[in-house]
């Protein structure tokens, strides 16, 4: 099953103010959500309901995901020192 995928404004400015390779890589990774939102390595926050967190080099990728409507909305991209949720 193919996922949607989509960021949020916050994430994006988020994302357009990193260097080209670590935006380029983190892209990557958002990108391959669409056919695996839960992949190897992924956490389920508690406290949310449908809410996960991958890892990605220094950075940390948080997202939902609606399996119903096959959705994957990025919410927030942030360094992993810094705590976004």
């Amino acid at each position: 099953m193919i996922y949607q995928i989509f960021i949020e404004k916050p994430a994006l400015k988020q994302l357009s103010k990193l260097k080209k390779r670590t935006r380029e890589d983190l892209i990557a990774a958002i990108d391959a959500l669409a056919d695996d939102p839960r992949p190897l390595g992924y956490k389920k926050l508690v406290d949310e309901n449908g809410t996960y967190r991958i890892k990605v080099k220094n950075y940390r990728v948080l997202y939902d995901v609606v399996d119903k409507i096959l959705t994957v909305t990025v919410i927030s991209i942030a360094k992993r020192n810094e705590r976004t949720y």
